[in-house]
């Protein structure tokens, strides 16, 4: 089920450029490590935690380190290659999706993470009256619920 979701939303937008690609791009030291942690993070609907990050990128490089992983998802969100994205009490999560406007949908049961282009969300605004004096720079918008594989198994 997951895959043919997957598959309806590849054919509303063009692949971006992946992580890979725009690192060369901007000739940025790809090290052994910085490379490991780059080819986990590539994909569509990647939103991994930092340990996540450095238990697949541990398979590719066994040497690389915590601190490695950390040091470089640091790097790269200040490098504005990455988004570091926050849903919930739980760990941060990095998303390389930083080439389009999107939001969030997550499930409940299984924390899954998707990349969504909801419409009408541009028009999204607080009434001055309860601004409170808040300058507003963001909007970011989290559907909730649960995946079609979740849904599935509480319907069994």
């Amino acid at each position: 089920m997951r895959a043919k979701i997957l598959k309806e939303l590849r054919r509303e937008q063009p692949p971006p450029e992946t992580l890979l690609q725009r690192l060369r791009r901007r000739q940025w030291r790809l090290t052994a490590q910085r490379r490991a942690i780059a080819e986990v993070l590539q994909g569509e609907h990647v939103h991994l935690t930092a340990d996540q990050i450095y238990e697949r990128a541990i398979v590719r490089l066994p040497e690389i380190s915590r601190a490695s992983v950390y040091n470089t998802l640091n790097e790269l969100r200040e490098l504005g290659e990455i988004l570091e994205i926050i849903i919930d009490a739980g760990a941060k999560r990095y998303d390389p999706n930083t080439g389009s406007h999107h939001q969030h949908m997550v499930c409940d049961r299984c924390g899954s993470t998707w990349d969504v282009r909801p419409r009408g969300e541009r028009g999204l605004s607080v009434p001055e009256a309860e601004r409170l004096g808040f300058a507003v720079r963001e909007v970011q918008v989290v559907f909730r619920g649960l995946c079609a594989n979740c849904a599935a198994r509480e319907h069994r």
